[in-house]
């Protein structure tokens, strides 16, 4: 296979790229822990801060104005830092129990993991999970297939996404350089606003991922037509975020790259280029 001139890494997201159609572990486990604490969440409010490190999410679905209107009817008062620790501490054994039944890799995952490999690039990995989160979960993609060459963690940078720290860390750990050289692919519009912000390429990825949320059996009992129109919604989305390109799946991998490869060669940035 022809190797790329330009692109020397491509740093994917976990839940809703690599693993997990739908990224649907994380939705469960949000609902379930303000659930205990008698506060209704919808999956859509669940999914709205997607690709923050999980307190930090935690803390911005307390923000949002339905759920600060059912804490203050229900407690008396705003939600605090100890209960946004509470409901942490509930969420990490929670998500570890939930994750043993949403590490399937996506299709095409594995696939699309060796196809970079085999263009020269080398593969990060970069997520909102913890450390301790992630060791069953990189077990079990390794075997179904996949494993990267580093996987980086919400304890890994400062601050998570849209910061573009972890992606920093990714081009010192794997020692790619400039950024422009980097892809970062991810199904969330934080992770394609850490990769705008980090001066990578971005490509955002429109049907396995958190965005349109549905499993494969979901999305094939869609109509074509409704099918078009969400992924052209997220598509937009995606744009408007910075993405360079929106993509269905991960198995459309090598022809992205290949078209973005040309694109460097013809002398364009990804902070000013849009294919």
């Amino acid at each position: 296979m022809n190797q790329l001139k330009h692109i020397k890494a491509v740093v994917f997201d976990w839940a809703g790229t690599m693993i997990d159609h739908g990224s649907r572990a994380p939705a469960i486990v949000f609902v379930e822990i303000f659930h205990r604490q008698g506060i209704e969440i919808s999956f859509a409010q669940a999914r709205e801060p997607m690709g923050m490190a999980k307190r930090e999410h935690i803390a911005a679905i307390t923000e949002m104005p339905e759920v600060k209107s059912q804490w203050l009817a229900k407690f008396d008062r705003d939600c605090e830092d100890e209960d946004i620790d509470q409901m942490y501490e509930q969420f990490l054994p929670l998500q570890k129990e939930t994750l043993r039944n949403h590490s399937q890799l996506i299709e095409g995952a594995a696939e699309a993991a060796d196809t970079c490999r085999a263009m020269g690039l080398k593969i990060g990995s970069s997520t909102g999970y913890t450390r301790e989160l992630m060791i069953d979960v990189k077990a079990k993609a390794k075997e179904q297939g996949y494993e990267p060459d580093i996987t980086l963690c919400a304890e890994d940078a400062p601050r998570g996404r849209p910061a573009p720290y972890l992606l920093f860390e990714a081009a010192k750990q794997l020692d790619v350089f400039p950024m422009q050289s980097i892809v970062k692919v991810d199904d969330t519009i934080l992770g394609v606003e850490a990769g705008v912000n980090a001066g990578c390429w971005s490509i955002g990825i429109t049907q396995t991922g958190n965005l349109l949320g549905l499993s494969e059996v979901e999305i094939q009992a869609l109509s074509s037509d409704e099918l078009n129109n969400q992924t052209s919604e997220i598509s937009r989305q995606f744009q408007a975020a910075g993405a360079h390109l929106a993509i269905d799946s991960v198995r459309q991998m090598e022809q992205t790259l290949r078209r973005i490869d040309t694109a460097i060669e013809a002398g364009s940035f990804p902070q000013r280029y849009e294919l």
